[in-house]
């Protein structure tokens, strides 16, 4: 299933907003997939659009920034499963990362989070963030610059304009 069908599943249950909202949300769509879906499927106007994905790729930040290290440890002394599988998700997180945020600093992030493209963007970020030891108000901050610069993007090609 795609993300056009489940939107279009998940719209016969609830609004069309919220479902936005919850694609937007989601770790592998985020804002990329959210705006797109509520522009051509639902045919929102592209600032209707805007506003509920970039509020629904925001709402997971702070939960993953206060609580990603004590449920990630509680999980890996509790499941060998998930000790490989965070330790999997860190080193490939620090391995994308790295090398920006040696050059850019915390400024990085802003760049990782608005290229809208797979394996980047808030979920990612804030999980860089949480690596690298960037304080979490700081981290939402240049979360939240990111994701509008991804949502500018996003929407400006979703209305046919060439970005780069």
């Amino acid at each position: 299933m795609d993300i056009t069908q489940f939107a279009k599943v998940l719209s016969e249950k609830i609004s069309p907003e919220l479902t936005t909202i919850i694609i937007s949300a989601l770790p592998v769509s985020e804002l990329r997939g959210g705006l797109p879906v509520a522009f051509f499927v639902f045919k929102f106007s592209i600032y209707k659009a805007f506003f509920l994905s970039f509020v629904g790729n925001l709402i997971p930040v702070l939960p993953l920034l206060y609580f990603l290290e004590s449920v990630s440890n509680f999980l890996s002394k509790k499941s060998k499963f998930f000790e490989k599988f965070f330790n999997w998700l860190f080193e490939r997180t620090r391995k994308k990362f790295y090398r920006k945020y040696e050059i850019y600093g915390d400024i990085a992030l802003i760049l990782f989070v608005a290229i809208p493209l797979p394996t980047t963007g808030a979920w990612t970020g804030s999980l860089a963030a949480f690596l690298f030891g960037i304080k979490r108000l700081p981290s939402f901050l240049f979360i939240t610059i990111g994701v509008l610069i991804a949502g500018i993007v996003v929407s400006l090609t979703s209305l046919g304009i060439r970005c780069f």
